[in-house]
């Protein structure tokens, strides 16, 4: 395997909440110790509910904001606030809103050329426009589109522009935080094809952020199951498909719709709050909902073990379940 062109070590994002004249903020643990490697050609699913830390984790590793804690490397060099402006062109993401992520006054032609006249003042116009007109066809849309505005398109047609603008720097890593979301279901596998395809001709490493597994069973190659700001399971996705080793796991692959309806499908109902990320419990985060917590797991807080498949629990689910 190709060495990795991006790597997260202990990666956290606190955020100061409240306080007043007299007493001090807390801390919201948005995004507590994530670690992660992107390979070229590969796909890295983040999923779990919302609040889970995913687009906190998006928003770093895309250098909009700074880590709390932790470590971000990129193609070896580690990534410091100096250099944002020269590694930002190596890290593009594509919003989840195809309708609110373009502006509606510019035309497809100036939307796409922005990145380079910001990045590359090197270029003349002829090139930009160019190089617009090229990534037009790439992603599927025809050379009479580049002149035209935003609201004349549908959202699929939208986030093909929006994945085009992300491409125009030819970027290493691309972020897609929940791209397919907004879309109709009967426009999602078109967009999702298109990503794998773009993948496969420009060896680009995706960390894509979701929380609809039916998705990322058909683009992920590697999963990581986060929990209130925290990985719970990390392994090849279909390791953890086919056998969850952490019950949170479990509960969430229990939820998903089955297209079979011979298969035996057992749903898996959670009972109790999530708790608060201010005020979280010293054990395992998940033990108040988990039907196999025991003592332990509320005093003492598991840690990710185990080979290709890791997961954070003391007693973690066997083949059988």
């Amino acid at each position: 395997m190709n060495a990795p062109v991006m790597t997260a070590r202990d990666l956290a994002r606190h955020y100061p909440v409240g306080g007043s004249l007299f007493s001090k903020p807390q801390a919201l643990k948005a995004l507590s110790g994530v670690d992660f490697e992107l390979f070229p050609g590969r796909t890295l699913a983040v999923v779990g509910e919302s609040g889970c830390g995913k687009s906190t984790l998006a928003r770093l590793v895309t250098m909009i904001e700074e880590p709390t804690r932790g470590t971000l490397s990129l193609s070896g060099k580690p990534v410091t606030p100096t250099d944002w402006r020269h590694l930002r062109k190596d890290v593009q993401i594509v919003f989840q809103d195809p309708y609110g992520s373009l502006n509606p006054r510019q035309r497809i032609g100036t939307i796409l050329q922005e990145p380079l006249v910001i990045n590359r003042p090197d270029l003349s116009t002829a090139d930009r426009v160019a190089r617009a007109r090229e990534m037009l066809g790439l992603v599927g849309l025809r050379e009479e589109h580049f002149d035209r505005y935003p609201h004349m398109f549908s959202g699929g047609q939208r986030q093909r522009i929006a994945v085009a603008r992300a491409l125009m720097l030819d970027p290493k890593v691309l972020v897609l935080d929940e791209p397919v979301s907004a879309l109709d279901v009967s426009i999602q596998s078109a967009i999702l094809n298109l990503l794998v395809d773009l993948q496969e001709r420009l060896n680009l490493a995706y960390l894509f952020i979701s929380h609809d597994l039916s998705v990322v069973r058909h683009i992920a190659d590697d999963l990581i199951v986060m929990y209130l700001g925290r990985a719970v399971e990390t392994g090849p996705k279909q390791a953890v498909f086919d056998a969850p080793r952490h019950p949170y796991t479990k509960a969430l692959l229990s939820a998903t719709p089955r297209a079979d309806p011979t298969v035996k499908h057992e749903r898996i109902k959670l009972q109790g709050e999530l708790p608060s990320p201010l005020d979280q419990p010293p054990g395992c985060p998940f033990a108040p909902r988990c039907w196999r917590a025991q003592p332990r797991c509320h005093d003492e807080r598991p840690e990710l073990t185990g080979g290709d498949q890791r997961a954070a629990c003391h007693y973690p689910l066997d083949a059988a379940g």
